[in-house]
């Protein structure tokens, strides 16, 4: 007959007062949860600092201290998070596209118990899972509360100094269940994997330990036969290694987000009194000292025991005792099987043996509640040092996503969640990044259009004016799907521009006349030619005198408009004020000019009647591939994109703006661009400008002064790809672009086949990401040659760009 008790009965928690556990048995917990760093994202010296941490901070706790850290790890599915703004196209495309996609979430706390004086050791034979108890006095003591909580308080701060972790108090509304939240201690009775899951359930240990209709599987780490030889702060994951470098994981991630199932990792340390542990040790040295002439297991002991006690001694070691168990549930028979495999697995990954409980389940099961670690059956627990202990502890969490209105959606490495990261404003808040220069560099084929169009269409949709001077085309289709301008050359239709007009509410200003008068002296002189004074006042008068009569007679405002003010008005005015030829040959300046009249070679460059309001326009293409070699449009062009720019820097105050510039570096580097950027990269960070730059080329990176002085230099954000290429050549590379020793370990393992990418924010923050698209982002990003062709040939075919990429995606789909 199986006995029925309640669980009120049995409860061991007393109740909450000033945000702590209170126990029957008079222990007192303090709560928190714990921030850990992001897996997959740290060196091996960080692994090492937060080891130190963890010890130092241990160290700090009084006597009789059981520190329980409780990580869950539960099965989840995404669901994209809402945002005030309305969502664009491709954004809800993408949410659609990464709706339910499953991930292990996880949670981690930390429980930080102090026994009240004269507490028996808790024992599997006398739990208070079984047995009542009487509440002691000392559980009213304010003076013993007050000095507990300041150890945690010390403890807390140790641990944050690191700058590795975060810990954050929890309140009695964490620790009790609220209407709509399940508080931690019944989320743990009842293993509850949603907030508001509020279905009570039995406890069942009759046959195994049942929690509901789940059967819970118990693996522990409880007995120093079990436990690896070696332990560290790391372990060296294959996968992500290379010949020359050691990629590092934590030592207990196998057991942790590795294990990719729901399932539970307690880690108990209990700290003693260290000098009556180690006077029980030369005891029961003595002891086996005596009893070693009788037996080889006995003579084993003592030595094991003396070497105990000399490390002890001699490296000031603090001896504890250690517990770790991982705890899987299924309410199928078959799943149980396969978790069985998983959790074996993963203990063997630590070189640790597996060894599942079932005699002792429910009494180590009922010690993890929150609040009744101090209950723990000591006899199921080891002897060691704290910094063997502290390697058992889990050390990473998941990637941390940012607000979807402010970030550029990536995917985690792990999963392939979709995670936000903010590239811009949040690193220069926390210090880490002082610009918002970008530079992205990968080879061939590695993605660099694909992961650029994504974070030109994020930050488009963000708000952000978009201005992208290209080679290659590889900005068509987004430019056309956001109704962006595009500018190309083509021998039907030409490139032409109107730098003479002024958009309604814009006035002429010095800035656009200083504008104008660099681009029709670059125009009439030659860069070795000098410019003097007069001239240079003369064009400044006609420029004025030229928007005077637009007022007055309201002409249409081009380069023709300007051309006849020159041979007509000015040249009367020139004569009225008795210029000499010498100070201002207008003569030769007409001559020179005269080509970009109507009628003449470049008649359509300046005068176009079109795309007229650039400044307003939120997304500018230039494709200069096949003008790149062209002296005259090329150079024209590259002037009137600086001019463009400007104008957007100085009158789009608080508006973020974008220049990237993509493969263009050969070309740019003829022209008077190149010092532009150089500008760019130092100073339009104070008008709220992003410039970037992207190239495959590595010679580009390390030969070129202006990358390497003045981009690199300035460019906080790094966004590298795929380097297999470059591996023999990676020294260079490093040196130039500043690369620490952790960050070369992390850009080598990133794989190109799963679209991996490596952000670095100001050398601090590094993570690889994964850029996988939905199908219609990709045919929207698309950059291959084919498929450029035929997404451009079905939005001619189907009215849109949008129309276009759903037939695509359905063809696709069909096929």
């Amino acid at each position: 007959m199986v006995m029925e008790r309640s669980l009120e009965d049995i409860l061991p928690i007393f109740g909450v007062e000033q945000d702590c556990i209170l126990s029957k048995q008079g222990d007192v917990t303090i709560a928190y949860r714990v921030e850990l760093p992001e897996i997959f994202t740290l060196s091996t010296e960080d692994y090492d600092n937060l080891h130190f941490a963890w010890i130092k901070a241990i160290k700090a706790l009084p006597n009789y201290t059981v520190l329980h850290k409780q990580d869950w790890y539960l099965e989840d599915s995404y669901q994209a998070p809402e945002t005030q703004s309305a969502k664009s196209y491709l954004s809800r495309k993408s949410d659609e596209y990464f709706l339910g996609r499953k991930f292990l979430n996880h949670q981690c706390y930390l429980y930080l118990t102090k026994k009240p004086a004269g507490r028996k050791p808790g024992c599997s034979m006398f739990s208070n899972l079984i047995r009542r108890s009487i509440i002691p006095d000392s559980i009213l003591d304010e003076q013993f509360l007050s000095d507990f909580s300041d150890a945690c308080g010390k403890f807390k701060q140790i641990l944050e100094a690191s700058g590795l972790l975060r810990l954050t108090r929890l309140g009695e509304d964490d620790l009790l269940s609220q209407r709509r939240k399940v508080g931690i201690i019944e989320k743990y009775l009842t293993l509850a994997e949603k907030e508001n899951q509020f279905l009570m359930q039995d406890l069942s240990t009759s046959e195994g330990l049942k929690v509901g209709s789940r059967q819970c599987v118990l693996y522990t780490l409880g007995d120093a036969i079990d436990l690896p030889h070696l332990c560290g702060s790391r372990l060296t994951y294959d996968k992500y290694s290379t010949d020359s470098t050691r990629f590092s994981i934590g030592f207990t991630s196998p057991v942790g987000l590795l294990l990719n199932c729901n399932h539970l990792y307690n880690q108990f340390i209990f700290i003693e009194d260290g000098q009556q542990t180690i006077q029980k040790m030369e005891k029961k040295r003595l002891r086996l000292q005596s009893l070693s002439a009788y037996s080889r297991e006995n003579l084993i002991a003592r030595d094991a025991t003396n070497e105990y006690l000399n490390e002890a001694i001699s490296e000031q070691r603090l001896p504890v005792k250690a517990h770790f168990n991982i705890m899987l549930w299924s309410d199928d028979e078959k799943e149980i099987k396969e978790l069985k495999n998983k959790a074996s697995a993963a203990i063997s990954q630590m070189d640790a043996a597996a060894k599942e409980e079932t005699v002792g389940a429910p009494q180590i099961f009922w010690a993890g509640m929150p609040g009744n670690a101090a209950d723990f059956p000591l006899n199921d627990s080891f002897d060691t040092f704290l910094e063997q202990a502290c390697c058992f502890l889990s050390s990473e969490t998941n990637y941390r996503s940012t607000t979807p209105d402010k970030g550029v959606r990536f995917c985690d490495r792990l999963s392939n969640k979709p995670v936000f990261l903010d590239l811009l404003d949040e690193p220069r808040r926390r210090g880490i990044t002082t610009n918002m220069g970008l530079l992205c560099c990968g080879s061939s084929g590695a993605g660099k259009s694909l992961t650029m169009n994504h974070i030109l269409r994020s930050l488009y949709d963000q708000g952000t004016h978009c201005l992208i001077v290209d080679i290659g085309g590889s900005y068509r289709g987004l430019c056309d799907l956001v109704g962006g301008t595009y500018y190309t050359y083509e021998e039907t239709a030409p490139i032409s521009f109107n730098p003479f007009y002024l958009p309604p509410g814009i006035s002429l200003d010095t800035e656009k006349i200083e504008s104008l008068k660099s681009l029709l002296i670059a125009l009439w002189k030659q860069e070795d030619e000098r410019t003097s004074r007069a001239e240079y006042v003369a064009i400044s008068n006609a420029l004025s005198g030229y928007y005077k009569k637009l007022e007055k007679e309201g002409l249409f405002p081009c380069f023709n408009t300007f051309y006849e003010y020159l041979e007509g008005d000015y040249k009367e005015e020139l004569r009225t004020h008795q210029v000499r030829e010498k100070d201002f040959d207008l003569g030769n300046f007409l001559y020179v000019l005269r080509p970009f009249y109507a009628g003449n070679e470049f008649g359509y460059l300046l005068n176009a009647r079109e795309k007229l309001d650039l400044i307003n326009q939120p997304f500018i293409v230039f494709e200069l591939d096949k003008i790149r070699d062209h002296a005259i449009l090329f150079a024209v062009t590259t002037l009137l994109i600086i001019e463009l720019f400007v104008s957007k820097m100085r009158k789009l105050r608080g508006q973020r703006k974008a220049l990237i510039i993509d493969e263009a570096w050969k070309a740019i580097s003829r022209s008077g661009m190149a010092e532009f950027l150089r500008y760019a990269f130092k100073t339009i960070r104070k008008y709220n400008g992003v410039p970037g730059v992207i190239t495959q080329e590595l010679d580009d990176v390390i030969s070129s002064e202006i990358i390497k002085d003045a981009i690199i230099n300035n460019a906080d954000i790094k966004i590298l790809l795929s380097m297999s290429k470059f591996v023999n050549k990676f020294d260079k590379l490093q040196s130039a672009l500043g690369l620490s020793e952790k960050a070369k370990t992390m850009l080598l393992s990133v794989n190109k086949d799963d679209r991996e990418i490596f952000i670095d924010l100001g050398g601090q923050d590094m993570k690889v990401y994964r850029n996988e698209l939905s199908p219609h982002e990709y045919y929207a990003y698309t950059s291959d040659g084919e498929e450029r062709v035929k997404v451009l040939d079905y939005a001619e075919r189907h009215g849109s760009m949008e129309a276009a990429i759903e037939a695509l995606v359905n063809e696709r789909m069909r096929a």
